[in-house]
């Protein structure tokens, strides 16, 4: 009996930090690096594809880790790789520095696939289940828009967990 509570208690639990996750990516507009407008979920429709997000300052060397692993697999060959920064809570006048900062060092096709977001930070952390500002968050997506799987944290502790859900 005590068991049975125990186990019910676990799946209610983990029915409700599922149901605290929005399953749809938001269909948040944002600019990628190189200065064009896109949203998200629509780049992400169609193929295989990794989004990489930032929610603080200290998660973006994560973030940039988690790309260049994903990049640089042959495992994950095909597979799109889109970063994402959240910048709504930083000052307006602040934004354009701090694009500019993230923009230095990369080639002109990962500014293409680096995105800034400035709006509907609630629905991105719902959609990640954010836990942790500091931590990168990632989702693999099918080609149909679903999520495959999701983590947050170094790419060298997550990668194989990542590669084992496109099996």
């Amino acid at each position: 009996m005590r068991w049975t509570f125990v186990g019910l208690f676990i799946a209610l639990f983990a029915a409700a930090i599922l149901l605290g996750q929005s399953t749809a990516t938001p269909l948040t507009p944002g600019e990628t690096l190189s200065g064009k407008r896109i949203v998200v979920a629509e780049a992400l429709r169609g193929h295989t594809s990794v989004l990489v997000m930032s929610f603080s300052r200290e998660a973006g060397d994560g973030c940039n880790a988690w790309a260049r692993s994903v990049r640089a697999d042959a495992a994950l060959n095909g597979v799109a790789v889109y970063q994402a920064a959240m910048l709504e809570g930083a000052p307006g006048l602040l934004r354009g520095v701090i694009r500019n900062g993230i923009r230095k060092g990369g080639t002109a096709a990962e500014q293409d696939h680096y995105v800034i977001l400035t709006q509907d930070e609630k629905l991105w952390r719902s959609y990640f289940g954010v836990t942790a500002d500091k931590d990168p968050y990632v989702v693999l997506v099918d080609a149909a828009g679903r999520v495959r799987w999701r983590g947050h944290g170094a790419a060298r502790d997550l990668e194989p967990l990542l590669k084992a859900a496109l099996k």
